[in-house]
This record gives C-alpha cells, structure tokens and sequence, in this order.
C-alpha cells in the first residue's frame, strides 16, 4: 500500500516545527508501510560555491570526521553539518556532482543519498515511529518536506531501496503505485546517463524526471511527460529545492488528499496525516483530479 506525506510551509512558525509535523503526520501512516521509512527536507542552504550531500554508511562505527577530512584534502574544505543514525550530511566546497562522483569512487562503502544545496534525505528500515526516534526528525527546521512509508511489493527491504529517492540536484520522489513498464525505461535512461542504485520502480520514475529537467523541460512539463511515458498506477509527490509537486495517474485509483491553510500545504494519503496538523479544522481540503499537476514553490530570495 504505502503512505506518503508532504508538508509545504508558509510560516516561519510553521518552518520552525516542520520535522515534528512531518513525523506525525508520517507515524499516522504506519500501518500502510511497516518495512522502511524516510524523509527529505529542504534547510539551511549551503554557503555560495560549497554544497551539501547526505551520506549513508552500513558501519554504525564510521569516522564521519575522517570522510570530511578526506574530503578536504580534495576539494579545500569539507564539515559535517550534522549525524543523524546511519546517515551524515556532509557540506563540500566543490561543485554537488564533482564531490557526489569523487565519494563513490574515493569511498565506496558509502551511498550518496542527495545532493544538492538545501536537500538532505535519511531513509532507513522499520517502522515509521522507529525512524523519527532514531533520525531525531522532530528537532528539525525546515521550509518544506516530504515522506513516505513502504510496504515492499517487488524490491528488497533495504536502506537504498527505501523512499525518498534522489537522483538529481535537490530533487526527489516519493510514490505510491506501482510501475509496469519501469524496466524498459530504465534501459533507456541509462543510455541518457542516468545512473541506478537499486531495481526499484520508483527510483526509475526519479530518473525520468531528472532526465527531462536536464533536457529543459519545466517541472510542470517533466511531470506531464509521465502521463506518456510511464506506464502503470501511481500518486507521485515530487520534492524541488524551492517546493513540491503532486501528480496522479489518469486513473487515479491510489488514494490522495490534499489541504491548505494559512501557514501550510499538505499532501497525503490520507486525511488522517493532515488532521495532526495545527489549524487543519479550518483548512480547504480535496482530492487532486487525475492527471492535473499541483505545485507550490517558494519566491527565490
């Protein structure tokens, strides 16, 4: 079945709560996917001409530190921002795909789960309160997130096939679904460039989007081409460095609901995950049509 959450601030007070509405709203969905849990969240910018990737390490002993150091031998400097359970997010003075391409050849019993400037992305097997405990989701600030729990229905119950996948600079997927034509396509990505970690089908529906956003197209656009291009039923919600995005199939079978309020927008599966939040009573709700692409995204600063 699967859960997926998002949460889009349009407070500050709303931004400064962020991780804890995002855990809640992710716990409410446990029953739809015991087997892993993840989130991506867009904070603190990494400072002009340095960038910021999300590491994963198997090692629950790994020197974090002497990554960095490595590091910035490299590249002239390198911190890590912050530890959280199995993952690191490490900020690099180098161009994101340089640093991303130099760890998984310098280091690599290390998975980059993002890159990017604001995106940091933790996933991890178990049950979604399991991973809010472990990742300390709820000391998180951020201007917007989302979330998924799984239930596994084709690829392993592992860390690198948990959601949120990423395969492009501050973007990322979550999805509820499942693909059918998603083998072929991979095929095809990977002749663009497109590089896999895993056999799962949504990570292929990541690819197709980073694909069509290195080709030109808008997110608005990219999303439209999946209606061609992507054979099967799914609820996608897509995380950019400035916003998200929600799309459904012509078919629409898998559950969605949407809400805004003064100080959010939400995105879930179900209406329970948004009802935890402040000021829900309120709030307009509905269910996105098939086959409409809804957006919001911050005024770049």
């Amino acid at each position: 079945m699967c859960g997926i959450v998002g949460l889009f601030a349009k407070s500050r007070e709303i931004e400064a709560e962020l991780g804890r509405h995002l855990a809640s709203m992710l716990v409410q969905l446990g029953d739809r996917g015991p087997d892993s849990s993840g989130v991506a969240v867009y904070r603190e910018p990494a400072p002009s001409g340095w960038s910021k990737l999300t590491l994963f390490s198997s090692d629950p002993g790994e020197d974090w530190q002497g990554v960095a150091a490595e590091l910035q031998g490299r590249f002239g400097g390198a911190s890590v921002g912050a530890v959280r359970a199995s993952h690191a997010v490490v900020l690099v003075e180098a161009e994101a795909l340089e640093a991303e391409w130099w760890v998984t050849r310098a280091a690599p019993h290390l998975r980059v789960m993002s890159a990017g400037e604001v995106i940091e992305l933790f996933k991890e097997t178990g049950r979604p309160e399991e991973f809010v405990a472990r990742f300390d989701l709820t000391a998180v600030e951020a201007t917007h997130g989302l979330g998924h729990t799984r239930m596994a229905t084709e690829s392993l119950v592992t860390t690198e096939a948990s959601h949120p996948f990423s395969t492009g600079l501050d973007i990322c997927l979550v999805h509820n679904g499942s693909l059918s034509n998603h083998n072929r396509l991979r095929e095809r990505l990977r002749r663009e460039g497109i590089e896999f970690k895993t056999d799962n089908d949504t990570e292929v529906a990541a690819g197709y989007l980073t694909w069509r956003l290195r080709e030109g197209a808008s997110l608005d656009q990219a999303l439209e081409g999946c209606l061609e291009s992507l054979d099967g039923f799914y609820t996608f919600l897509v995380g950019t460095r400035d916003g998200f995005a929600v799309l459904r199939d012509p078919i629409a079978c898998k559950p969605a609901v949407m809400a805004e309020s003064e100080d959010w927008v939400a995105m879930a599966s179900e209406w329970r995950a948004i009802a935890v939040l402040p000021g829900a009573a309120q709030a307009s709700m509905w269910e996105p049509e098939p086959a409409v692409v809804y957006a919001w995204e911050r005024t770049p600063v």
